[in-house]
């Protein structure tokens, strides 16, 4: 669709700024607070039940707490999201049945560790956990823009910088980890249009902070001063006065103007 609008737009030569998405990550690794990791990849995730452009696609998480933080995600999936009345009174619909319909596709395809239960009549997934996920599975190959959560362990931190480095730049990234030097190497190596380390979803409330993609996760950035020149044209003027005129401006260039020139620029 951000091609479209861009062919569009070049026809006239209109500027554009595209904020578009794409899969995000969130990397979890071995040093990290898995509670509060948890707590807060649940909340972001499932936010609007997973229809933001900024969720956590999904979770590449250090095998060697696999076990402990799935067990975290499930029980803040409980807490945050009890089934019953409760999720029907707090949780959201799929946006429309085309939508609904595609979500279904991937659960049916995809390995379901926790929750998985819908409702077609009134377009409700809840709260689902995908585990274990590969690169390779269909719901990796596409934005999923809902509820579902593929959990993707690694054994090495670097092949999984290099299975985000080799894909489509995210819109966000979001890297859980107390290891400061850990975190700067990896917000060096990988490109993403902004995020937050040991948070998720929440540098987007900053409205001071630019928000905006890079590459397929789009063009250009907006919120405060970074909005205001964004959707602006910064139009340069040079005013002078008509009471003298330099003549070295003018040809013949002299080897005098020369000079005098050269003399200024000293």
């Amino acid at each position: 669709m951000g091609k479209i609008i861009y062919q569009a737009a070049a026809r006239h030569l209109t500027p554009v700024t595209l904020e578009l998405g794409g899969k995000s990550p969130a990397l979890v690794l071995a040093d990290c607070h898995i509670p509060v990791t948890a707590r807060r990849i649940v909340w972001a995730k499932f936010l609007n039940a997973g229809q933001t452009c900024i969720a956590p696609d999904y979770v590449l998480v250090d095998r060697s707490v696999e076990g402990p933080f799935l067990e975290a995600l499930k029980s803040e999936i409980r807490r945050q999201h009890p089934a019953g009345k409760e999720l029907r009174e707090n949780y959201l619909r799929i946006i429309n049945q085309a939508n609904f319909t595609r979500l279904e596709r991937l659960l049916e395809t995809s390995p379901v560790s926790f929750g998985g239960e819908r409702d077609p009549g009134g377009r409700v997934i809840e709260p689902t956990l995908l585990h274990p996920v590969g690169f390779g599975d269909e719901i990796m190959q596409e934005e999923i823009f809902g509820p579902l959560l593929p959990v993707v362990p690694f054994d090495q931190l670097e092949e999984a910088v290099d299975e985000v480095r080799n894909r489509p730049k995210p819109l966000a990234c979001y890297i859980y980890s107390r290891n400061r030097k850990t975190v700067r190497t990896l917000l060096r190596q990988l490109s993403f249009g902004g995020g937050a380390v040991n948070e998720s979803v929440m540098h987007m409330v900053n409205a001071q902070m630019p928000f905006g993609g890079v590459g397929f996760s789009g063009i250009g950035s907006y919120h405060g001063e970074a909005g205001f020149r964004c959707f602006s044209h910064e139009k340069s003027i040079l005013k002078k006065p008509a009471r003298f005129e330099p003549p070295f401006k003018y040809a013949p260039y002299t080897p005098g103007k020369k000079k005098l020139f050269q003399r200024l620029l000293e």
